[in-house]
């Protein structure tokens, strides 16, 4: 399983992406940051309503330097289904993974043996393809893309800002805290 500080694996995989089906490697998003949101199955209940709060924030992901890829166990047909009778699915426009054999769920730990589905997981990825942030939880609890959102961003800042931490609740133009020996022992 991968963990933070982890390069991620270049697993080679097949997508629903702009009303195409296209075969993709996760190398292909090194240079910007990645934000995997995995989920347990198209057609179910609570899945759309994240992938829906994730399209909305599409464009706030994407214009700071950010792609989103949703990941199931379901194969591409399924998912081109789904995209194409669902309205809160059909505002997506960032690529569905179909990960049928469960190898991408596997290598990041969010497999269900005994289900043949994911755990809702949630991955930030550097552009160097290292993990900054993840969230693994029970399928029975919706994500918030705004969480998401302010998490990426504070990964992205502290990436580029060396020696400042983001407190909690930080949004950005906010204060962050200065890391120095003058803090060492209180933390």
């Amino acid at each position: 399983m991968v963990k933070i500080g982890e390069k991620v694996p270049d697993l080679q995989l097949e997508a629903y992406h702009n009303d195409e089906i296209k075969t993709l490697r996760l190398s292909d998003f090194e240079g910007k940051w990645l934000i995997l949101a995995f989920y347990p199955a198209d057609f179910t209940f609570v899945c759309p309503t994240e992938l829906e709060d994730l399209a909305e924030l599409y464009e706030e992901f994407t214009s700071n330097g950010a792609e989103v890829a949703s990941v199931s166990t379901d194969t591409v047909y399924v998912h081109k289904a789904w995209h194409d009778t669902s309205s809160a699915i059909s505002k997506v426009k960032y690529p569905m993974i179909a990960d049928p054999a469960g190898k991408l769920c596997r290598a990041f730990g969010t497999y269900l043996e005994d289900d043949g589905v994911s755990l809702r997981a949630t991955f930030i990825i550097d552009p160097e393809g290292i993990v900054r942030a993840m969230d693994i939880h029970d399928n029975s609890i919706g994500r918030n893309a705004r969480e998401i959102l302010r998490k990426f961003l504070a990964s992205q800042y502290v990436s580029s800002h060396e020696g400042e931490v983001c407190p909690a609740n930080w949004e950005p133009g906010k204060e962050t805290l200065k890391v120095g020996l003058d803090l060492v022992g209180k933390i």
